[in-house]
Formats: structure tokens, sequence, C-alpha cells
């Protein structure tokens, strides 16, 4: 490594599992980057709810992953691993990481970066990485999204929620959306959402067969789990689709199956944090040849709710819990 990296670096350490004041800052070696890695300095860093179910203990990193909570980066190179042939140092770099990012350095894959896209800077670029990952693989691939289709996403006003809406309505879909406020339902609208459901006040089901002439939605993406899964269920138009990402109200729940029969529905899910390098590189692929130019143009783009230096990443977290958030919180790093 250059003898301009230092070997000590500022990191955000889990003390032990509990709420947002067990995140404490401390010294951590600066880490060596593998054959096929690049060493980021951090600029960014996005907070997202992996995070938070890390910090509470209910979702351990994957073998070999960084203890160091963080999930996407965005920042410049600063050295390179001995195979690495895209990226030189320098650079400007998004990336999605499996642990880590709530550092000053980061070492990750080069597959697993790209270019920040021209005409954003850090704290917007330290934003894409984990949403448009996760929607892109779950909403285009695993869900099969078509141009013409009803799709219904929960959670608008989230990070998730806000990119899937963007890139769902760019590619030619009608959006549904449930938020939980007059506010967030019109900033969902604003987005591009047709139809935005005040969960507090309207049966999102009833909501959904009303706009949809009854037809249901061919595409539901669910971070909500418990009863929303048989409630999904009814809202589903015939051989639709319901991809599970998250179980905000629990993995468990009471729900009438002959709907899957009767219905054909397809019911799937995934994580993303644990797939290989290579799986993560696939979808990296993708989004360059087919999201980073609108991202560019601005046809999408990350919302970004608050933001709050590194040391204060307890604050982003408290943040995030109480759900007031429409779109990504980040750290600043720099």
């Amino acid at each position: 490594m250059s003898e301009t990296i230092p070997t000590e670096m500022t990191a955000i350490e889990i003390t032990a599992p509990g709420g947002p004041r067990v995140l404490k800052a401390a010294e951590r070696a600066v880490p060596e980057p593998g054959d096929n890695e690049i060493l980021v300095r951090v600029r960014a860093a996005g907070v997202n709810r992996p995070d938070v179910l890390q910090r509470q203990g209910h979702y351990p990193p994957p073998p070999g992953a960084s203890d160091i909570p963080g999930l996407e980066i965005a920042g410049e190179i600063v050295a390179t691993g001995s195979r690495v042939t895209r990226f030189r140092p320098g650079e400007r770099v998004t990336a999605l990481v499996a642990g880590g990012g709530y550092a000053q350095y980061c070492a990750v894959h080069e597959t697993n970066a790209l270019p920040i896209p021209a005409g954003y800077g850090f704290i917007e670029a330290a934003a894409i990485p984990e949403t448009y990952f996760t929607v892109w693989h779950n909403v285009f691939e695993r869900g099969q999204l078509q141009e013409g289709e009803d799709f219904l996403v929960h959670g608008g006003s989230s990070g998730i929620g806000t990119t899937a809406i963007q890139l769902a309505a760019a590619f030619g879909a009608r959006v549904m959306t449930t938020a939980g406020s007059d506010e967030k339902c019109e900033a969902c609208r604003k987005l591009g959402a047709d139809t935005a459901i005040n969960y507090r006040t309207e049966d999102f089901v009833d909501a959904v067969k009303r706009v949809t002439e009854g037809r249901g939605a061919n595409l539901i993406l669910d971070m909500v789990g418990g009863d929303y899964i048989g409630r999904n269920y009814d809202a589903a138009a015939m051989d639709g689709r319901i991809v599970q990402i998250a179980f905000l109200n629990g993995a468990k729940a009471n729900a009438d199956f002959t709907r899957l029969m009767v219905k054909r529905l397809q019911h799937t899910g995934s994580t993303l944090r644990a797939r290989p390098v290579e799986f993560k590189a696939g979808i990296a692929r993708e989004l360059e040849l087919k999201v980073w130019p609108l991202l560019v143009e601005r046809r999408v783009a990350p919302i970004i709710d608050m933001v709050y230096p590194l040391h204060e990443a307890w604050r982003a977290h408290e943040r995030m819990e109480d759900g007031s958030n429409i779109g990504k919180i980040v750290l600043d790093v720099s």
C-alpha cells in the first residue's frame, strides 16, 4: 500500500447488540485490498435497514465480511490489488459492500464498484448501490416487471420504495404504493407513483382492486411481511408475482394459501448481502447498461432525506427507526 495511506482509520463499531447508542467511533486498521479489490477512501456511506438489524443483533455479517456496518459507499480509489484491471487510483466510485461502509477506508471487489454517474457528488452516489442493486434484482430480474403492468410496492417513502417507484415508472409500469402519511403519499406521487395509498386510513387491498378495476397487481414488492402476506395474495392479480425482501412486521403469518393455487401466484424472496461477488457483479453490469444513463439524465435519482457526520451514525439509526424519513439517510465521512 502507498505510504500516503494511514495504517489506522476511524470506523463505527457495534459495541454490543442494542439501541442506536451502541454505535461508537473507534480506531481500526485500514484494510489491505485483495488481488481483485480496490481500496476506497470513503467520502459518504449509505444507511440501510439491514444496518439497523445488524446493530440489534439480528443480522450478522456473512463469513469473511467486516463486522463494521455499512453496505454502500462512495469515494476515491487510493490503492488497487495486483489483478485489478478496470479502475485506477484517483477515480471516483460508488460500491456495494458486504460490510465495512461506516469507515474512512473500505476494500471492495472491483466488479461490485461502478463509476459515480456524471453530475453526482459523493452524498448522492453513496445512496445508490444498496437500493438500486436490490430493486433491480428483485423487481426486474426476479419479479420480471414488464411495461404496462400494475406494480405495487409497499413502503414507498423508504429508500427501497423511492427507488422502486422511479425505476418502475421509468420502464413503463403503472405504479401503486403504500405509505404511512398523506405527506409521504404526496412525495411518492411526485416521484412517479400513479396511486399512493395511506395505509393508516385506507385498506390497500380495496384500493388496489379499485384502481386496477378488479384485476389486482401483477407484481408486489413487499418488505413488511406479517399480515401483509395474506393481504398481498388478495391484492395480487391472476398469475401475479410477489417478491419478499424483508419482514418489518414479522416473518410469520397466517394466510389462506388456496389463493396461491386459485390465482396461480408466485411468491418468492431473496437477500443480497451474502450473495457471491460474481452474482452482484452481474447486477452491476445490468445497472451500468440500463440504469446509469437514466441517472445521468436525472430521469431517476436517489432521494436524500438527511445527512449526518460519521461520528453521529447513532442519530442516523434513530432517524431510520422512527420511520419519518422520506428517501435515503447518508453518513458524511469526509
